[in-house]
């Protein structure tokens, strides 16, 4: 009884004969043919409705452009070249940390002057102050002409941040002298009202 069994399957397999069913074939294709996905037809509708969007944009455009210009006036300006700025130097120049603390004290000094209350009354005080502060403005600018030439030094750098802080310092003394002269005239004000 021993046999071996790749001889038993061997035999069996060629005994039976596997012959397809009757009508397989045209089953298994149309079978094939209802899963593939037919091809979607493409909506000319949206295409026709961009194409009159860019109709109408291109003709609103040319219309803005050629037939409304005669109320357009140009002016041309030219810039002339000024010799200040080729040859003006600032920290900027010298390193991007020198140029946030030059860039805050500027800042601050015209937010100061923005906040400045100008009046008949105060005018006199707020010009002396003005003149200092174009003091300091001068001598900043000789700093600035000193760094580059001589180059950066700590005693030029310091010098110039110096003067940034004086010039902050001054507006904001004259803001504090303001405030007062504000303050001693609404209490005569009220003196006198009582």
């Amino acid at each position: 009884m021993e046999q071996d069994l790749r001889e038993m399957f061997k035999k069996e397999k060629e005994e039976q004969k596997f012959v397809m069913n009757k009508g397989h074939e045209v089953r298994f294709l149309n079978k094939l043919n209802s899963e593939i996905p037919k091809d979607k037809k493409f909506n000319k509708f949206w295409l026709s409705m961009a194409a009159s969007i860019v109709v109408l944009l291109s003709v609103g455009f040319g219309w803005l452009f050629f037939v409304d210009n005669d109320n357009i006036k140009t002016t041309i300006v030219e810039k002339v070249p000024n010799d200040k700025e080729e040859t003006e130097f600032t920290f900027g120049d010298l390193s991007p940390d020198l140029k946030k603390v030059e860039n805050y004290y500027v800042a601050n000094i015209n937010i100061e002057l923005a906040k400045l209350e100008v009046s008949p009354d105060t005018k006199d005080l707020i010009d002396s102050f003005m003149e200092q502060l174009n003091n300091l403005n001068l001598e900043y600018k000789t700093l600035n002409l000193e760094l580059k030439e001589l180059g950066p030094n700590d005693q030029t750098i310091t010098a110039l941040i110096e003067n940034l802080q004086l010039r902050l310092q001054l507006l904001q003394k004259l803001k504090k002298k303001l405030n007062e002269l504000k303050l001693s005239k609404n209490g005569q004000i009220n003196e006198n009202s009582i």
